[in-house]
């Protein structure tokens, strides 16, 4: 393993390792205006939310490593002391990546990447109608980390209102995560939609003690076909089933049955067929079966 500390690189070689590895990051598209009111509008993916009560947002447009200047979102911030977060969606990732464009204090990226502004309601910002969903803040407080270039600027917002698009609500009014159709950011060029065949589900353990992969029988810690992934979601629930689901699961399922049926004299391959079919109901989320499986 390659170790390598800030110091060791060129600062942009460094930011550059930063960014490939700290991946997906989600992407603050913010609008501000200055003093005179001349909108502004910038992404950024030194972002995340840190808290519901009160909702909190913090962003950073950090310092830029070619000349050590502060960008315009920072600039706006500073003087008014609010800002909208769009979020951005795989239909509008290209004319957000054009707002990223460096253009002289002034001018208005709306205009140049071709999005609609729409007035907000408790800021001066405007959002942007575009956004599946837009938050108007106020900015509670600005940290600089530091003064060289690449160094971030720590822009605590609070929420005042969320707006939410109806084209990416559920019927019982929650955000369907495939609608929505976000886009994360990567390093370099790149950057990840998150949907499709790229979503998945981890089940929360919440108020429920998974029996722990400490508990696992060695025969299963010991296998050659089960994940890591897949020794995780064993390790995930609470009990493991009772004798007589396992003999009816035995029963009733054709492709478990025929594996006893072809393989028991030959107990290597029959455990490892078992461990093959567990994993197979694994990968359909289906935990109770592959555990009826490997402990038939």
């Amino acid at each position: 393993m390659k170790t390598i500390s800030a110091k060791d690189l060129a600062v942009s070689d460094f930011h550059n390792a930063l960014l490939t590895s700290v991946a997906p990051r989600p992407i603050c598209f913010a609008s501000t205006v200055d003093k005179n009111g001349i909108p502004n509008l910038s992404p950024f993916s030194f972002f995340n939310c840190f808290g519901s009560n009160p909702p909190t947002f913090v962003f950073s447009p950090a310092r830029r490593v070619r000349d050590n200047t502060n960008k315009h979102t920072l600039e706006n911030i500073i003087e008014t002391k609010e800002v909208v977060i769009n979020v951005v969606n795989y239909a509008m990732v290209q004319q957000t990546s054009l707002a990223s464009c460096e253009y002289p204090k002034g001018v208005d990226e709306f205009v140049k990447a071709g999005f609609t502004p729409i007035p907000s309601l408790k800021v001066k910002p405007f959002r942007v109608k575009e956004s599946p969903v837009q938050f108007e803040c106020i900015v509670k407080q600005v940290i600089e980390t530091g003064v060289e270039g690449g160094a971030g600027n720590l822009i605590i917002c609070e929420m005042l209102l969320m707006h939410i698009s109806p084209e990416v609500m559920t019927a019982d009014g929650k955000i369907d995560q495939q609608k929505m159709d976000l886009v994360g950011r990567m390093g370099s060029d790149w950057y990840v939609r998150a949907s499709g065949n790229a979503l998945f589900e981890v089940p929360k353990p919440n108020k429920q003690l998974g029996i722990g992969i400490d508990n696992l029988p060695e025969s299963i810690l010991m296998s050659k076909i089960l994940t890591g992934n897949n020794l995780g979601m064993l390790a995930n629930v609470e009990q493991l089933p009772d004798d007589d689901s396992i003999e009816i699961f035995k029963k009733v399922n054709v492709d478990l049955a025929e594996i006893h049926k072809r393989f028991s004299n030959d107990t290597i391959t029959l455990q490892l067929e078992l461990e093959r079919l567990a994993q197979f109901f694994l990968e359909k989320n289906k935990v109770a079966e592959a555990w009826k499986t490997l402990l038939s």
